[in-house]
């Protein structure tokens, strides 16, 4: 059965975006330096439509990720930054236009209607409007044997997580210092969460981190 796995990359003091996003800055202030690690990599320019790049550890980890989902979850502010009835949203297209990175199925959590889109090189956008569970469903069946990945953001990823359908979090630790923003583990209220650390792997810029969430 596909696991449900979220993957993102988080500052030293705990950030996963910077302070004030808005449509200019999705990431807010100084957030792109969370991802700045991965630009360069061969098995990211290869899914971008891009050739050349490095082949190291980091790439082996990113390519093992991407070829391991079959479809993809995330909320409507991870999929276009915007809120309310689509024909208000300025980029109700979404961020990636017209081929998507994801080559997978995509499920993007909103309160509000509308027909699948489909774009090229493989991707779909299903706009699911019955709850982060009836989501999750849609996703692992059309993942079939491989697993889903949680795209974020990390209210989204607070929702999974308090409901026990996350089954592994992957965190690349990035050493820069961001002093504000979204935290990924704000509000999750009073339960302990318990995490069991499957694999560590260091890089000279970047730690990435596995960890079996405890059910």
């Amino acid at each position: 059965m596909a696991k449900l796995t979220f993957e993102i990359s988080m500052s030293l003091d705990g950030f996963i975006a910077g302070p004030a996003a808005s449509m200019e800055q999705p990431l807010g202030e100084g957030g792109e330096r969370l991802h700045q690690w991965i630009f360069g990599l061969a098995s990211w320019r290869k899914r971008h439509g891009q050739s050349g790049g490095t082949t190291n550890v980091d790439s082996e980890v990113l390519e093992e990720s991407l070829s391991t989902t079959g479809a993809t979850l995330m909320g409507r502010r991870m999929f276009s930054g915007g809120e309310g009835p689509w024909g208000d949203d300025p980029n109700a297209d979404g961020w990636w236009g017209d081929d998507p990175p994801f080559r997978t199925p995509v499920f993007v959590l909103t309160h509000h209607a509308r027909e699948t889109v489909t774009k090229q090189g493989g991707t779909t956008y299903t706009f699911v409007t019955d709850g982060i569970e009836a989501a999750f469903e849609q996703a692992r069946a059309a993942a079939g044997d491989k697993n889903v990945g949680l795209g974020g953001g990390a209210s989204v990823a607070q929702q999974y997580l308090k409901a026990g359908l996350l089954d592994e979090l992957q965190i690349h630790l990035v050493p820069v210092l961001l002093g504000g923003g979204v935290r990924l583990f704000d509000d999750l209220g009073a339960e302990q969460l318990g995490l069991e650390a499957t694999r560590i792997i260091e890089s000279p810029g970047i730690t990435h981190l596995r960890f079996r969430v405890v059910k």
